[in-house]
């Protein structure tokens, strides 16, 4: 996991700040679970996990706190910025990925329980992420060139949660 970090960081100087997890861990099985994030901003993360299954990617944001849930929903809530992430989930989707998140069980106060974005409004948290399988390549310098394809099709979202979130 690493090896594959340094690989990412050196093809492209944005994803330098990054943490791995389950790395020399003494456990019995951590070495089959190593999980890695990039900071982008505060809660902010583009995140790797390598286990059994394979490579999986994504991007969340997440424990976030009261402020940034404010300007998220203000965001989405905005004739401008809300459809505009309404687009890029759409597209994040029709690419595999899959849109996950911590959602309150009701409609949020304040806003018409027909709103358009009313299912993001929702959110306390918004996570993208897709597996990327366990195919031949997974062991080799070819493993870099599939995350950093991935966190190309993230792009949008987490430059869209940087701006208005974060």
């Amino acid at each position: 996991m690493i090896g594959l970090l340094n690989a990412v960081a050196d093809a492209d100087p944005e994803y330098e700040d990054f943490s791995v997890w389950g790395y020399g861990d003494v456990l019995l099985d951590a070495w089959q679970r190593q999980r890695a994030i990039v900071r982008l901003a505060r809660n902010v993360e583009l995140g790797v996990r390598f286990d059994l299954d394979g490579l999986e990617v994504g991007v969340a944001w997440w424990y976030a706190p009261s402020e940034q849930i404010e300007r998220y929903r203000a965001a989405v809530a905005d004739a401008g910025q809300g459809p505009r992430l309404v687009a890029i989930i759409r597209n994040l989707e029709r690419d595999g990925f899959t849109i996950t998140g911590d959602l309150l069980k009701r409609p949020l106060r304040g806003h018409p329980t027909d709103h358009p974005r009313a299912d993001l409004l929702r959110h306390r948290s918004l996570i993208a992420t897709r597996p990327l399988g366990c195919d031949d390549w997974i062991h080799t310098s070819a493993a870099a060139d599939q995350v950093l394809a991935a966190f190309h099709q993230l792009r949008p979202l987490s430059r869209w949660l940087v701006k208005n979130v974060s």
